[in-house]
């Protein structure tokens, strides 16, 4: 089992789950996150940080996110890894908990 960011980091990018992982297994893209699977210890430590609350164990995703188990494993392979606290997307409170924002992912 391992941790998953799902939707809706998209266009947010908070960066508070970053500053608490033990093992840098965060990278980052143009407007989301994405935990590494192989890198991920499981520590749980990342999900309560994050205040879109897009983080969830692979087990209990929320129906409709299921995608993002793939999603999170082909972008940690080619995107960079985040280790510290950067400022969120300046919009990012107005994006917050807005549904169908997968559309907008920039890879």
């Amino acid at each position: 089992m391992t941790f998953v960011v799902t939707e809706n980091c998209i266009k947010c990018k908070y960066t508070d789950c970053v500053d608490v992982c033990p093992v840098d297994c965060f990278h980052e893209g143009p407007n989301f996150l994405v935990i590494d699977p192989d890198e991920c210890i499981d520590c749980t430590l990342c999900e309560p940080e994050c205040p879109a609350h897009a983080i969830y164990s692979e087990d209990e995703l929320p129906e409709g996110q299921e995608q993002f188990i793939q999603l999170n494993a082909e972008l940690s392979k080619i995107w960079p890894s985040i280790s510290e606290v950067k400022e969120a997307l300046p919009d990012a409170d107005e994006w917050n908990g807005k549904p169908d924002k997968l559309q907008y992912l920039e890879r």
